[in-house]
């Protein structure tokens, strides 16, 4: 799943084509795109169809695109899922095989929304006022993430000292904290040398506040090489694949020697997913 630096790299690369251009036309090619959309295909096909975009907007994990019309404004909130995918293309390329939106503008570029495994999906949301940002009422509960001037690394760690839960699950909570996902938390624990499973109240505010500033390191460094990718489902706008594999020190390294201190890294089933870490640097809890 794309996390923040990979959604980053999106927004950053969508904005210089589509702020200022109007959607001519908008076509939904397959029905599962527009799911969460109320109204559905056509209705979302309707609400873009002349809009002019403004902007392209980020919080956490979750994307959107601001259009409005003389009598219409609206927020277009991007699932990317497990493989979705937002493309520029000329308006005589050959259309992707898993083509799902495509969105032809004033310019006589195409924005294409690709989704190989059909999980993500495009809907029309409603803006609404939360602090200084407007945000999509389906977003609107999500926290700040460490790249936005309302986030507070302070009230964080007040949040995580207040519950006894293990920290991997609080900093994957995007209430709390919004874009970590499950391979920069692995990244970020790694740095601050903790285990995942350590319970937030037995740990001491320095070492939540290390842990904030691993994530906010983490995520930038990825976010300057494009953000990560294992295969071919994620790419940037111009489709290509972001280099921050190359640099993990903990995600996907069973087996191999810690950076830190060459012992052999450890796997560990959480949540159904895989949780990587080395066990003399990141000391395992005692069983409660």
């Amino acid at each position: 799943m794309p996390e923040l630096p990979e959604v980053e790299t999106i927004r950053s690369g969508l904005a210089p084509y589509l702020a200022g251009r109007t959607a001519t036309s908008v076509e939904v090619a397959h029905p599962r795109a527009a799911r969460r959309h109320v109204g559905g295909p056509s209705d979302l096909e309707n609400r873009l169809r002349g809009k002019r975009f403004e902007s392209v907007d980020r919080r956490g994990k979750y994307l959107w695109i601001t259009g409005a019309d003389a009598t219409d404004e609206v927020a277009v909130v991007v699932h990317l899922g497990m493989s979705g995918q937002l493309l520029i293309s000329e308006a005589d390329a050959p259309d992707p095989v898993h083509l799902r939106i495509r969105v032809q503008l004033d310019d006589g570029r195409q924005l294409r929304f690709v989704d190989q495994r059909t999980f993500g999906g495009w809907h029309v949301d409603e803006l609404v006022a939360v602090g200084e940002r407007a945000l999509p009422e389906s977003v609107a509960h999500i926290a700040p993430d460490p790249f936005e001037p309302a986030y507070d690394p302070d009230r964080v760690v007040s949040v995580l000292r207040k519950r006894d839960t293990e920290i991997k699950r609080a900093i994957l909570d995007q209430t709390v904290v919004s874009g970590i996902g499950n391979i920069y938390a692995d990244e970020s624990l790694w740095r601050a040398q903790l285990h995942g499973r350590r319970r937030t109240r037995g740990i001491t505010r320095a070492a939540l506040g290390g842990l904030l500033g691993a994530a906010s390191d983490v995520m930038g460094e990825a976010i300057k090489v494009g953000g990560t990718s294992f295969d071919d489902l994620y790419v940037n706008v111009n489709g290509q694949s972001g280099y921050f594999e190359r640099s993990l020190n903990a995600y996907g390294r069973e087996g191999l020697p810690c950076r830190r201190c060459e012992t052999l890294m450890h796997r560990e089933q959480f949540m159904n997913r895989s949780s990587f870490f080395c066990p003399l640097c990141q000391r395992p809890p005692r069983a409660r």
